[in-house]
């Protein structure tokens, strides 16, 4: 069955499987703004800026913060405008965008368990402040309620979540500045001003800088790509405006004002985990208030992790039950995570997370800004049905490869500190360079069998007269 006739049956318009028609792109940039806040708001930027504040001074988790935004905001905005343009997400988008049907699917697989294990993380913080003040409920029942609960959140798709988003914002906005005003009528336990804060023995710049921006790395590739899921719902006539507001609003939300206050909150309190000092600011607001962030981000991660299962399984086994299916798939598996301890792991799962996404996203950039737009190399457009395509395309599955296999060796301290600490950004250097040299030595070969006919040239990203 057609995959678009196949989501209508289901009654659901999220095309999992095939591109967004252009005349379903209904949306506006606000709306698909306001859902990726989901991620946006997490308190996970809390603990972020707070750790990297106590641990190696407010003014290195500062310029952390402002290179984090720009950086995942450039990425963010490119990979918004492709996938407006085509109206594909970044598994979609990879298939003829340098790795073949068969290559984006393994993407796709990395990228679930990407979000499921954010999923997990994520629930584990709602666990624990809700366990906090419920001490008599066990840690398992908790987590299967709290897992189990995004599953009815997800199931109507995209036109759901951009309800949630927008009714549960104005409260989130209100438990932030309650948050805020009662942290600064709270004693510091620094008396001066808080972007003085060092640590003892810690300069800026140098090791400790490095340090905080390898942190960044770690959730900065998942922003820029998360995008994608929604953006290829833009209006056609919002596509310029939207990308870049879509692209780089919720990155200086994130990082800037979520992360910045996380340094004020980490420094003036003393204290770096927010499921600690939120509620013993807020008392049983403050598990209201991570109940509400820790909800909100999980629908996020349960609806992009579930279109990116959807995408593994037909790719690979032609296995399409369609994407309620996963949405359970998805918070089973991070239920099991949460009951398995995922947290003693974590460092490690974000290391390798962090290279890999920016890599991912630095393929998929490059292909379409160098290898398609401007060296003219392969199709102008992308392609997701699999009787037009390769299986494999050495041009992006080597390159990402070589620079995540490198980038982790690299991230495990085997080349030298200063590549530890940047091994995301070096591998997604790496990433983008070899897209390019592979791309001309194959001659654009293997992006696609056959180029099909039906595509609207203005899903198309460039012409071959340059125009």
């Amino acid at each position: 069955m057609d995959s678009n006739v196949q989501e209508h049956a289901e009654g659901q318009d999220d095309y999992s499987l095939d591109r967004v028609p252009r005349e379903e792109r209904k949306m506006g940039w606000l709306s698909i703004t306001n859902i990726t806040f989901g991620i946006a708001t997490a308190i996970f930027y809390f603990q972020t800026g707070s750790v990297m504040a106590l641990q190696f001074g407010a003014v290195n988790a500062i310029i952390s913060a402002v290179y984090a935004i720009i950086v995942a905001g450039i990425l963010g905005t490119v990979i918004a405008y492709l996938s407006a343009k085509s109206g594909m997400n970044v598994n979609l988008l990879s298939r003829s965008g340098g790795f073949g049907y068969i290559g984006a699917s393994l993407t796709s697989l990395i990228y679930a368990s990407n979000f499921i294990m954010y999923c997990a993380f994520e629930g584990l913080i709602l666990v624990a402040a809700v366990h906090t003040f419920f001490p008599s409920i066990p840690e398992w029942a908790l987590i299967i309620f709290f897992g189990l609960l995004v599953i009815p959140l997800n199931w109507f798709g995209i036109k759901q979540l951009d309800k949630l988003q927008k009714w549960s914002l104005p409260i989130f906005l209100v438990f932030l500045l309650v948050t805020i005003i009662v942290t600064f009528n709270t004693p510091s336990g620094y008396d001066s001003a808080f972007w003085t804060y060092l640590p003892e023995g810690v300069q800026v710049g140098g090791a400790a800088l490095l340090l905080c921006i390898g942190m960044q790395h770690g959730i900065m590739g998942l922003t820029a790509l998360l995008a994608s899921d929604y953006a290829r719902f833009l209006k056609p006539k919002d596509v310029k405006l939207g990308s870049v507001m879509i692209g780089f609003i919720p990155q200086i939300f994130c990082f800037g004002v979520m992360g910045g206050l996380g340094i004020w909150f980490g420094v003036r309190l003393g204290e770096s985990n927010p499921g600690v000092y939120i509620v013993l600011l807020l008392g049983f607001g403050g598990v209201m208030f991570t109940l509400l962030t820790q909800l909100r981000i999980n629908i996020t991660n349960i609806y992009s992790g579930s279109l990116s299962l959807s995408n593994f399984f037909e790719n690979i086994f032609n296995f399409t039950p369609g994407r309620r299916f996963w949405i359970v798939v998805t918070a089973l598996s991070a239920i099991a995570l949460m009951l398995g301890g995922i947290v003693d792991h974590l460092g490690t799962a974000m290391t390798f997370q962090g290279v890999f996404l920016l890599a991912w996203a630095a393929v998929i950039v490059a292909d379409a800004m160098i290898v398609k737009k401007w060296l003219k190399i392969g199709p102008l457009f992308y392609e997701a049905r699999q009787e037009y395509l390769y299986r494999w395309n050495p041009v992006g599955v080597v390159a990402l490869v070589i620079s995540s296999g490198l980038g982790t060796f690299a991230a495990l301290g085997y080349i030298g500190p200063f590549l530890q600490n940047t091994a995301a950004f070096f591998a997604a250097v790496l990433a983008a360079i070899l897209t390019v040299v592979l791309a001309a030595l194959t001659k654009g070969k293997y992006y696609m069998k056959t180029e099909p006919t039906d595509v609207d040239i203005e899903d198309h990203i460039a012409t071959r007269s340059g125009k």
